[in-house]
């Protein structure tokens, strides 16, 4: 997984992601289906992604009860996505509850998705944290405590903004995945994101894959647009 770009397939049904893709036929991409998607079009648009041979992080963040998670990574674990993930908020049996249902849903001899935690979404600002989830220490305290608790669970790594990524890195290990959103350029809109970085500043941090979408998914040329984000994430001409 290593410095993967992620495009984030944030379309609200399935004959949108197919035109999108049609650019890209013939050519292994690593995309995020997330619940827009996801709670449109089911499994079946996981399907669909994985005859075409793409990678796939399934962005559902659960959160809930630890037996819930338990079953319903059982469930997912079928679906044979690459990545699947929690929120670190759930605490730490929830998080060991969700490896335990994916080790038990993936068929033998397959290999099990790796699963990581949401620490800090990157819409949250410090300002937001302290007043409406009440957590008094600064904002990247809480995001690398989340990452150590979610590597205590057994997990394989944590979604963060890349600018927590290298105190990460430091603390727990280069084994440790960093999956970030908040990506952009430096002539992208900002949106509705509040923790952003740029590609290069990513590359630099150590982050082991980048997920984005917009900048992609709504150019005038999607394909020359995913060249130009690879170029600059890899650091090299393609």
């Amino acid at each position: 997984m290593d410095n993967s770009l992620i495009i984030a397939l944030d379309f609200p049904d399935g004959k949108e992601v197919e035109q999108f893709l049609q650019p890209f036929k013939g050519q292994e991409l690593f995309v995020k289906v997330g619940m827009e998607l996801f709670y449109q079009e089911g499994p079946a648009i996981v399907r669909l992604l994985k005859e075409a041979g793409h990678r796939i992080f399934l962005d559902l963040k659960l959160h809930d009860i630890p037996n819930t998670v338990k079953s319903a990574m059982k469930g997912l674990a079928r679906l044979q996505c690459d990545v699947v993930n929690v929120h670190a908020s759930g605490g730490k049996e929830m998080m060991e509850a969700a490896l335990e249902g994916l080790e038990a849903g993936t068929a033998a001899g397959e290999k099990r998705p790796r699963c990581i935690a949401v620490t800090q979404l990157t819409s949250t600002s410090q300002q937001q944290m302290n007043q409406e989830q009440l957590i008094p220490v600064s904002l990247t305290e809480s995001v690398l405590h989340y990452a150590s608790l979610t590597k205590a669970a057994g997990l394989d790594g944590v979604v963060c903004s890349a600018l927590e990524a290298g105190l990460i890195r430091q603390n727990l290990g280069p084994s440790f995945l960093t999956v970030c959103p908040g990506i952009r350029m430096q002539t992208d809109q900002v949106q509705d994101q509040k923790r952003i970085a740029t590609p290069e500043f990513a590359r630099e941090s150590g982050v082991s894959a980048i997920v984005v979408g917009r900048s992609i998914t709504r150019a005038a040329d999607p394909l020359a647009s995913f060249k130009q984000w690879m170029e600059v994430w890899k650091g090299v001409k393609q």
